[in-house]
């Protein structure tokens, strides 16, 4: 059979974030992907000039298309910018019951904005993340899931992680890429055991689309039959060899995005097979 994932997401017309980056990452890592269009993004590497919403009624049109005809052996959720998309997914995935659902919570911009209100917030919260396998916050996002709280700390993070348990998510990545360290620490925790996911920190400017990329890569190794321990280990060696060789793409003025087929294409100087 063939590996199936869907991708609920907002759309990047810079090709580096959202559901473009999702169905990037499923190919790479030999899934079939689908993808459900939550909103309409104007962005490229410098800024984000525009974004419209998918109309409530038409997300849940097309979860059905897709459920119904195709299905999927995991589901990743990113974008989700007002409460009554929040509350049509979830009534969706109740209804279709996916078994693996990777929630990746997209509520705090890299400027540190919030990009969600604080009912869209609390839907998420009380709506999807008990329907989810594992959610992926950064730290941040952790902080506003948790009503504000200031994650500093691998003694912080650890209890950060069972506090998010503590609110029905029943596994989650909290990942520690905003600390300030020459490491990249992400802890896994699934109600009962701790795992850490550590890599070195690469500096480079090419760095959009990591968060969703790595959930995405997540919910593929799901979608394939992994253990989730196994799906996070392959996902952080994944995007970590992303980031690195993001450094030979050039790709605007901006923060550009990750190489999603960094396996595949041909390195300088190499000819195409």
């Amino acid at each position: 059979m063939t590996a199936t994932a869907l991708t609920i997401a907002g759309s990047d017309s810079g090709g580096g974030a959202g559901i473009q980056a999702d169905l990037k990452t499923f190919s790479a890592l030999g899934v079939f992907g689908t993808s459900v269009m939550t909103a309409l993004t104007a962005q490229n590497t410098v800024a984000v000039t525009g974004i419209l919403d998918v109309d409530p009624e038409f997300i849940g049109l097309q979860i059905d298309a897709v459920m119904g005809d195709i299905g999927a052996d995991a589901v990743k959720i990113g974008m989700l910018g007002r409460v009554e998309a929040i509350v049509a997914v979830a009534e969706r995935l109740r209804y279709w019951k996916p078994r693996r659902v990777v929630l990746d919570p997209v509520m705090v911009a890299k400027s540190g904005d919030r990009l969600l209100r604080d009912d869209a917030v609390t839907a998420l919260r009380d709506e999807l993340m008990p329907l989810a396998s594992l959610i992926t916050p950064n730290l941040p996002e952790a902080g506003v899931l948790l009503g504000g709280a200031v994650i500093g700390g691998r003694e912080e993070m650890r209890m950060a992680v069972r506090e998010l348990v503590g609110l029905g998510a029943p596994a989650v990545l909290l990942k520690g890429g905003h600390l300030d360290a020459g490491t990249s620490p992400d802890l896994l925790f699934d109600g009962e055991r701790e795992t850490w996911f550590e890599t070195v920190r690469h500096e480079t400017r090419n760095t959009h689309g990591t968060g969703c990329t790595l959930s995405s890569a997540i919910a593929a190794g799901l979608a394939r039959g992994l253990s989730l321990a196994e799906a996070v280990r392959m996902a952080k060696d994944y995007i970590t060899a992303a980031i690195i060789a993001a450094d030979s793409l050039d790709i605007g003025a901006g923060h550009g995005p990750v190489h999603h087929f960094h396996r595949f294409w041909p390195k300088a100087g190499e000819e195409c097979s």
